[in-house]
């Protein structure tokens, strides 16, 4: 599946990270500014945890 690569809404799109979360089994994490340099890979599961974490929920 071809990523399809989006930044958040609330930041320009040269300061925040991309995320392509449009596969059901991963979701991909690079730098908007160093796209060259590869991306992270992690499961829905932790990516949920970690913007719950960092909107302040408890997880």
């Amino acid at each position: 599946m071809i990523p399809n690569w989006r930044t958040s809404s609330y930041t320009s799109t040269e300061t925040c990270v991309e995320v392509a979360d449009n596969d059901p089994s991963v979701v991909l994490v690079r730098d908007t500014k160093a796209r060259e340099r590869g991306h992270m890979a992690v499961t829905p599961a932790v990516w949920a945890e970690f913007v719950a974490f960092s909107k302040g929920a408890k997880v």
